[in-house]
């Protein structure tokens, strides 16, 4: 069995990372850059206990939410607010008015991933020769 990626691993087509290992303390992970990310935006954030971010929205950005772990308190144009904790997910329209606080008592952790022009549908293809891509391990 192969180690744990823990560091920023780079192979022919892929790379690979942990998201703590991309900056130390609270604030932004710059995922996109770490991995060469192309086709969207993705950082992770870190917000310590008690902090919450700015209000905001983008002009042509939708964005999707991941809990990592904490808990997150979303705040939205209209004032409603929602709970997410590790394993949430938001989808946001990018007009929408956004605000996020941690309400949890641990520092929390999130994926912010944004992108526009929309869904290219379900592209996957197994490779020539193999019939199968989903099943249980052979090892």
């Amino acid at each position: 069995m192969a180690d744990e990626v823990q560091d920023v691993i780079e192979g022919d087509g892929y790379t690979l990372a942990n998201i703590d290992a991309l900056a130390d303390g609270p604030g932004f992970r710059k995922v996109r850059r770490a991995l060469g990310v192309t086709a969207f935006g993705v950082n992770a954030i870190e917000l310590p206990q008690g902090y919450e971010t700015g209000r905001h929205y983008h002009e042509r950005q939708e964005e999707l939410y991941f809990v990592h772990r904490g808990r997150i308190e979303l705040t939205f144009n209209d004032d409603a607010t929602h709970v997410l904790g590790a394993g949430g997910v938001a989808r946001v329209n990018p007009e929408t008015v956004r605000k996020i606080k941690n309400v949890g008592d641990e520092p929390a952790v999130y994926l912010a991933v944004g992108g526009e022009g929309g869904y290219v549908g379900r592209d996957g293809k197994v490779p020539e020769g193999e019939t199968v891509r989903f099943g249980r391990s052979a090892h």
